[in-house]
């Protein structure tokens, strides 16, 4: 214990840091900057750069960069060495206040969405001084922001630092109302859970379709899958105890707290749940936490596969985000208090959730819209496509009489409204849905579908921004009122009447749930460009431009680039698909089926043939799937090479409605082949080695 209080935090340039290598007054202007969230004062920079790079050496960097989130889904670095020619043959050690403050990155390389051409290279990296710097393998790695040379975002953690600025401002309007003059900001807090699947790294080595696309295009299932549910919470691997310990060691020097590691449900699946933080700093601590446990697992011999479904007909891999609000003086703003005022403030709030998530269904699935998400969405765990809201049915309960203005009994404890007619009601004790999307556990929420390789920057962006303009909409109502009393009342009826329909308890993968969402009116976009269809709607344009979350060029940029992930994604793996036929699979199958040949020539010349041998139904089964397979081929090389046009999201149905189904086809067929195929002229690990290989 004493080892990880001394190695906590040592490979980051923290507040405790600063309070030591920073004068009184550049230390004050820091902590406010990270805790309110001002602008930094930049006359600092020098004395910040100094202590900065003073403190790398000391550690051991010997390089420095600008670390940020482009739009292609991982992180992305550029090292620089502090080592200046000084003359004479001899160097100095520098870090200009410059260094720390602004990069120069080629943004025509990156995501753009047709905002950058590749004659147009030059890109801003500028500094995040809310998130801590760190070392990591020896780089002083500065948490930036990524714009183009014009000024557009082009990463993640731009417009989710100007989500929080908007949600600050209209809950602070909300928290004035209610009389706390001591809360001077309000920030979103994030955890997420993070699942993911270990296997050995020499059978991902040899599989092409893991090393290319993180997924097995092919695979038979195991006789033994989940169904015992004896992974979950079981006795960990030796070997995955090991990567689990020296994971840990890695996170805790960078200050990250992981808190939580366990088997999941699946074979080889794990998950690693982090504590709560500011969002952007939870955000830049997640990517981070994927970039150590991949690098981790290649050490102990391991590959961390982080797909959101690297498995078929099994559990996918998702990213649970908890989301609440909380105060600079410590208010969980989602947990219900102990006063009257306390407890009208909470069910503002509340009520600010539940309209948001109704209003903007389609804006909340878009951000966790992805080829590899699709696959994992409303099967083993993972929550239908469908949005609802889970709060638990002794609270549908409370607010039920709340709207119709009735009476709630209840021998538990209560908490006062002390609002008009609005009855007393107990503390929640919500239960946890794991079929629902966005659930309310006592304080916070759990948005669940999120998948695991994905940055937690825009879901998390989308959420503080339409939660944000549902509290500006009651904040106007509410300032206005003669009586503050009457209006909470009105509000809180009047939301509850109105949006409702996305409250849902039940399980969300009842088929009549289906059926029930569409009477109810809600959306149910079951793949990514159904959902991208509806990211230009005008309510989405205005809630993202009217709370200055992005302009409309990105906006524009944005969209472009979602649909064009999507669809390259699905083409990289179509390719793989062919690749793996062609070169290994059937060529594996022909050798077999030599082997059966010569074994049913031998059964003639003997005088013992007949059709009931076992090699004569083998050899026709795989004639009758090969020669489909083949087909199939033909078909989808054709398809691939064919005009698809120019407009994005027409390309995005056409992989979706074409190119998918026929992968599937030709996987349904190649996996039979798998169940009959001796395992000796099978050209790839199967899924027993992959899922059951980690010893």
């Amino acid at each position: 214990m004493t080892d990880i209080m001394n190695t906590f935090g040592s490979k980051v340039f923290n507040d405790e840091v600063m309070k030591k290598r920073l004068s009184k007054a550049t230390y004050q202007e820091i902590n406010n900057t990270i805790k309110r969230g001002t602008y930094l004062n930049k006359d600092i920079a020098e004395e910040v750069a100094k202590a900065m790079k003073d403190w790398a050496i000391e550690n051991g960097a010997t390089h420095f960069t600008h670390w940020f989130h482009p739009l292609s889904g991982a992180t992305a670095e550029k090292h620089e060495s502090f080592v200046s020619t000084a003359g004479g043959g001899k160097i100095i050690l520098e870090f200009s206040p410059n260094n720390l403050v602004k990069g120069e990155a080629d943004a025509s390389s990156f995501p753009s969405g047709g905002l950058r051409d590749t004659f147009e290279a030059r890109g801003y990296t500028a500094w995040d001084p809310t998130s801590y710097a760190f070392i990591k393998d020896g780089i002083l790695c500065i948490p930036t922001i990524f714009c183009s040379y014009s000024g557009e975002a082009l990463d993640h953690k731009t417009p989710l630092l100007r989500s929080m600025e908007a949600l600050n401002r209209e809950a602070m309007r909300i928290l004035h109302l209610f009389g706390n003059e001591d809360v001077d900001h309000v920030k979103a807090t994030a955890g997420a859970e993070q699942e993911y699947f270990l296997v050995d790294k020499k059978y991902f080595d040899e599989r092409e379709d893991l090393r290319l696309t993180g997924r097995t295009l092919f695979g038979a299932m195991t006789p033994k899958g989940q169904e015992m549910n004896d992974h979950y919470y079981g006795s960990i691997e030796t070997r995955v105890q090991d990567f689990m310990k020296d994971l840990n060691k890695e996170l805790w020097t960078l200050g990250i707290q992981a808190k939580t590691e366990h088997n999941e449900v699946a074979p080889s699946q794990h998950e690693l749940a982090n504590n709560f933080l500011t969002v952007n700093v939870s955000a830049d601590q997640n990517n981070l936490t994927m970039e150590v446990m991949k690098k981790t697992a290649k050490k102990h011999g391991l590959e961390c596969l982080l797909h959101e479904k690297p498995f078929a007909n099994i559990n996918g891999s998702g990213k649970h985000n908890n989301w609440s609000l909380k105060t600079d003086t410590g208010m969980n703003l989602l947990d219900p208090g102990d006063t009257p005022k306390e407890n009208a403030q909470f069910l503002i709030f509340l009520m600010a959730v539940i309209k948001a998530v109704d209003e903007y269904q389609d804006l909340i699935r878009m951000s966790v819209s992805s080829a590899g998400n699709d696959h994992r969405l409303g099967g083993h765990e993972a929550p239908p496509a469908i949005i609802s809201v889970f709060i638990g049915d002794e609270l549908a309960a409370i607010l039920d009489s709340i709207e119709n203005e009735t009476s709630y009994d209840s021998t538990r404890s209560s908490i006062q409204i002390g609002v008009h007619t609005i009855p007393s009601f107990p503390k929640d004790n919500t239960d946890r849905n794991r079929t629902s999307p966005f659930a309310f556990t006592g304080n916070k929420f759990e948005f669940r579908m999120p998948g695991s390789s994905a940055s937690i920057a825009t879901p998390n962006t989308i959420l503080n921004t339409v939660i944000a303009q549902e509290l500006k909409e009651f904040a106007d109502i509410l300032e206005k009122a003669d009586d503050l009393n009457t209006a909470i009342h009105d509000l809180i009826i009047k939301t509850l009447n109105d949006h409702k329909r996305i409250i849902f308890n039940g399980n969300g993968y009842d088929v009549s749930w289906v059926e029930e969402a569409k009477r109810r009116g809600l959306s149910n976009y079951a793949s990514t460009p159904e959902a991208l269809s509806h990211y230009l709607d005008k309510k989405n344009v205005d809630v993202l431009l009217n709370n200055k979350v992005l302009t409309d060029t990105e906006l524009h940029s944005r969209y472009e680039i979602y649909l064009e992930k999507y669809y390259k994604t699905i083409n990289i793996e179509a390719l793989t698909m062919l690749d793996m036929l062609k070169k290994d699979i059937l060529p594996a199958l022909s050798r077999y089926e030599k082997e059966l040949l010569s074994v049913i020539n031998q059964s003639k010349e003997a005088g013992l043939y007949n059709n009931d041998m076992y090699e004569v139904a083998v050899m026709e089964t795989i004639m009758d799937c090969s020669g489909r397979i083949v087909r199939d081929i033909a078909l989808l090389e054709e398809l691939l090479s064919k005009d698809k046009g120019s407009d994005s999201l027409q390309i995005a149905f056409f992989y979706h409605d074409e190119i998918l189904p026929l992968m599937e086809e030709i996987r349904r067929y190649t996996d039979e082949l798998e169940k009959i195929t001796d395992r000796k002229y099978w050209p790839m690990p199967t899924y027993f080695e992959l899922l059951f290989g980690v010893e």
